[in-house]
């Protein structure tokens, strides 16, 4: 098991602040805010992120509209008591920001260049959810564990496609895995007893590679390579 907390969950992103920062929370006098990142995707699309943000961050310069930033930190989540109900919000923790100069240029994503990257190691903690699309795609769902400093951890909702949804629907519960993509926004509606239909967002990392930890030697038996990010894209 790693140790280095840095190293289990590590994150970069590129894009532009979509919304003013709004206050989140504070701890031991140190305040916490909330924004919204535009990340744009090679389709063309792009995500929008709920970025955390210490005010420590921002003693130089503040966040606003149009911003281009670079983040870097890690992709966290926390659970929020809501009328006895518990519901997992997820967030991006910004550990490090850099002002992209040129802020009235769109940013633009090549295929050369990481704007979406997260990086994490953890242990499946749910049996994963093998599926198929009405179109034949093979998807799984994953709950990822992924320890954090001070005996907390966070969990991850992922999805894998393709090979590596297949080689997902067998692996059990408890196994350590390395897993390399995207963080994602994806709209969908939820359904009510009394027939009213909510709108709302979902968050999670789309898979681009998967291995398995600590198999003696044998990872590259293990490690299965999803579909491209670009026919990721299309669904």
């Amino acid at each position: 098991m790693n140790t280095n907390y840095d190293d289990n969950n590590h994150l970069t992103l590129v894009g532009k602040v979509t919304s003013e920062k709004r206050f989140s929370h504070e701890i031991y006098g140190e305040k916490f805010y909330i924004f919204d990142l535009s990340v744009p995707r090679l389709s063309g699309n792009a995500d929008i992120i709920p970025v955390t943000i210490s005010e420590r961050l921002l003693t130089i310069k503040d966040i606003a509209i149009d911003n281009n930033l670079k983040i870097d930190g890690q992709f966290r989540s926390y659970n929020s008591y809501d009328n006895a109900k518990n519901k997992l919000i997820l967030t991006v923790f910004a550990k490090d920001i850099e002002f992209i100069e040129n802020q009235d240029e769109e940013v633009e994503v090549r295929k050369d260049q990481v704007s979406n990257e997260v990086i994490l190691d953890g242990f499946i903690c749910k049996k994963p959810i093998y599926r198929k699309t009405p179109f034949g795609r093979e998807i799984s769902d994953i709950l990822l564990a992924v320890n954090r400093a001070y005996n907390k951890s966070d969990y991850i909702p992922c999805i894998a496609w393709g090979r590596n949804a297949r080689f997902c629907e067998n692996v059990p519960v408890g196994t350590e895995v390395r897993i390399i993509g995207r963080v994602q926004s994806r709209e969908y509606e939820k359904k009510y007893e009394d027939g009213t239909v909510e709108k709302k967002v979902a968050y999670e990392v789309s898979v681009s590679s998967l291995e398995v930890a600590n198999q003696d030697g044998n990872n590259e038996e293990n490690k299965e390579e999803a579909i491209s990010e670009e026919n990721q894209e299309a669904i």
